[in-house]
């Protein structure tokens, strides 16, 4: 009879001829080598993912799911969860919702997924009617529950943050589109807190959008150098948001300016006016009425009786003859008739001399410097800084062909002031207003912020295939401040 010591096989057969074991020692030893590699090998997963999603590794892990996001999940180190955010803007209500991996083990997020949907007119068009605006957020809310799992719906944060449209509102009106924003809101199944739905303050949305770019660049964090400035313009207002690298730069800011954020951890967008050391120290201004639709009202109606809808303007083509909303008015707008407002052009070829209507692009362009005139601060660290210009920076700078519509670009400020020319120089029906538009940006990157002429501006969208919105700075604080 085989002895006690002689160990069978796996299956419960006999042990096989001449492989018999005849000593439990080396057995137990080979358990205990297999028993802590197994160990060591989890020990490293486990360092590994925690590693990664603190952004320890030198490689670039702050945004999107990967293998050890899987791991992570199985492992019940990190839970999916979702947020929703209305961006009520003065030209269009959009609606962005997101789908993070949060850790378990210090709460901080990852950007998995979003979706982007947008309507137009913006929420402030149906100031004479308010109830009107609910059919738009309805349709907005319904594609967000398609996006969010059914089962997640009721945990899922919801906000409504309205921007400069409705600041530009007197109160009482913008306070009967928020009734009816937040009754949208409680009927839409989202998890909905007292504060949902509300008026973004301006320094807020700049934050928000110097978080969301700086996020997706894996810039934020370590020097403020290596961060980028964000310039947001908007239809009601820009925003202008940088790290300060030079303390001269908070020397000379205008009151208010400096704002002190943690823009990793859960005080994002909980700013106070007295930066305290090992803060994130910002500069952030927000200029009400100074974004391109305002300012679009203003240099069209200048000089003009409130009450007058005939607008003559030296910054439209003479032929043009056009119509233009805002603020509920309705404007008819046309070009000067001068001798001025045309060029002459030899004919070549055996073709005749003719003339062509144009814009008069220098008086255009001085037209936006005196209303810029004293309204922008310029830092003088801006001019050294890497710049990205989103919203509507992107969009004409796209009209105009300077950068791809998909993949944005890189452009300079004399680049944009050249094709600012070329466009008013050029009859188009079908942008009857975009001298003005170009102009006015011209205006505002070099006279009003300084920037000079060679100075470099990345123009996108889009980054990774994430929108460049604030919308996903008010995500991440939205659920990092969750009580």
């Amino acid at each position: 009879m085989a002895s006690n010591n002689v160990r069978k096989r796996r299956n419960g057969g006999p042990s096989s001829p001449g492989r018999a074991v005849v000593s439990g020692r080396p057995s137990s030893a080979l358990n205990m080598v297999k028993n802590l590699t197994i160990f060591l090998t989890v020990v490293l997963l486990f360092v590994l993912v925690s590693l990664s999603y603190n952004n320890t590794l030198p490689w670039r892990m702050s945004h999107g799911t990967n293998m050890l996001d899987a791991l992570a999940t199985q492992l019940g180190m990190q839970e999916e969860v979702h947020a929703v955010v209305i961006d009520a803007g003065s030209t269009g209500t959009r609606v962005l919702a997101f789908t993070f991996h949060k850790s378990k083990i210090d709460g901080s997020l990852k950007l998995d997924k979003e979706m982007f949907k947008e309507l137009k007119p913006g929420l402030s068009s149906y100031v004479k009617d308010p109830e009107a605006a609910g059919a738009p957020l309805r349709e907005l809310l319904a594609a967000a529950r398609q996006f969010v799992p059914a089962a997640d719906v009721a945990h899922t944060p919801l906000i409504l943050r309205a921007t400069a449209g409705l600041r530009l509102l007197p109160e009482q009106r913008a306070e009967a589109l928020l009734q009816t924003a937040r009754a949208e809101a409680a009927r839409s199944g989202f998890l909905v807190r007292p504060d949902a739905v509300a008026i973004m303050s301006g320094t807020d949305e700049g934050l928000f959008s110097w978080f969301t770019v700086n996020f997706l660049l894996d810039r934020l964090g370590g020097d403020p150098g290596r961060s980028v400035a964000v310039f947001d313009l908007g239809g009601g207002s820009t925003q202008v948001t940088f790290a300060p690298a030079e303390a001269g730069t908070v020397q000379h800011a205008p009151a208010g300016s400096i704002v002190d954020v943690s823009a990793m951890k859960a005080d994002v967008g909980v700013y106070t006016q007295s930066p305290s050391s090992g803060q994130t120290i910002l500069y952030s201004r927000s200029y009400l009425g100074v974004g391109l639709m305002a300012a679009r009202h203003s240099l069209l109606t200048a000089g003009l009786p409130r009450e007058q809808r005939s607008v003559v303007s030296d910054c439209v083509n003479p032929i043009v003859a056009t119509t233009w909303s805002y603020a509920g008015k309705t404007y008819n707008i046309s070009g000067v008739e001068t001798k001025k407002n045309y060029k002459f052009v030899k004919g070549i070829s055996g073709l005749l001399d003719k003339t062509e209507p144009i814009v008069d692009f220098v008086q255009c362009y001085q037209s936006a410097v005196r209303f810029l005139s004293g309204q922008v601060h310029a830092p003088e660290e801006l001019r050294n800084r890497e710049v990205y210009a989103i919203s509507y920076y992107f969009d004409r700078a796209t009209e105009a062909g300077l950068i791809d519509p998909f993949d944005g670009g890189v452009v300079t400020v004399e680049q944009l002031m050249r094709a600012a020319r070329h466009v008013c120089e050029t009859a188009n029906v079908e942008q009857p207003l975009a001298c003005l538009d170009l102009a006015y940006i011209a205006a505002l990157l070099h006279a009003g912020l300084g920037l000079p002429g060679d100075h470099r501006l990345q123009l996108h969208k889009k980054i990774d295939d994430h929108e460049t919105s604030w919308a996903l700075g008010a995500a991440f604080h939205t659920l990092t401040n969750r009580s």
